[in-house]
């Protein structure tokens, strides 16, 4: 069974990088009734940068709003969804390397019941080739 992927919007924000920071972005989000798909986060430059893939993008940004959260304005990510077998990412990652399309950051994990979920990223400029060569759909 092949991989679903789709292309759907994210947020990012900068963070201090602390004990309890996502803890308490996650909580105001979820006081809202927000619903994600994905949430990553990393440090950068003394802090942390975190990134909200979610479910609607509307109920989101008026979410963050009230939450007074300062959210960049909406990039795109790929969201991948299959069944977990050897060798799934390198299969996509593979599509992209024949495409000559670099991948920005991925995160990948199994999720259980053999199913696996990750979040891909590119450049922007090349967003609409990967979904071309991803066969992304949108949302």
């Amino acid at each position: 069974m092949a991989a679903k992927i789709r292309k759907v919007g994210y947020y990012s924000m900068q963070v201090s990088n602390r004990a309890g920071a996502g803890a308490g972005l996650l909580n105001a989000l979820k006081q809202e009734g927000v619903d994600l798909l994905a949430f990553t986060g990393f440090p950068e430059r003394g802090g942390a940068q975190v990134d909200f893939v979610p479910v609607q993008d509307a109920a989101f940004r008026r979410a963050a709003k009230r939450a007074g959260l300062r959210l960049s304005a909406r990039k795109t990510v790929f969201l991948v969804q299959g069944e977990d077998r050897p060798g799934a990412i390198a299969a996509i990652l593979g599509k992209l390397a024949v495409a000559k399309i670099n991948v920005t950051a991925l995160d990948a994990v199994a999720a259980g019941n053999d199913r696996f979920g990750a979040i891909l990223w590119v450049k922007p400029k090349d967003v609409a080739r990967a979904a071309r060569v991803l066969g992304a759909r949108a949302g």
